[in-house]
């Protein structure tokens, strides 16, 4: 219980949060797209590979979205999904919309 508590507390908690790993390409750019486009919105960036319990959260996010790489990304409580969907959502104006809620 006490991983399915972190994850939706990180996601209630947060406008945007991102459950990552450090070394991915993916999740990078994910990351810097955020911190680029959106310095000043509350972001939880939790680095799975970095956490003792990162491969249960892991799982529980895969059971909880359908998602089971890396990122996985929320804003405003609500699943976008992984860097291309991200990427998408930026182009297309949906993520400023998203974090403007």
């Amino acid at each position: 219980m006490a991983i399915k508590d972190l994850v939706e507390s990180s996601i209630d908690e947060n406008t945007v949060t991102i459950f990552s790993k450090s070394w991915c390409p993916y999740c990078k750019a994910s990351k810097t797209l955020f911190e680029r486009e959106f310095p000043d919105v509350p972001t939880k960036i939790l680095e799975l590979d970095e956490m003792e319990e990162g491969s249960e959260i892991q799982a529980y996010l895969a059971q909880k979205t359908g998602q089971r790489t890396v990122p996985n990304i929320f804003v405003n409580q609500q699943h976008i999904g992984g860097n291309d969907a991200t990427q998408a959502a930026f182009k297309n104006g949906q993520l400023k919309t998203l974090i403007a809620v």
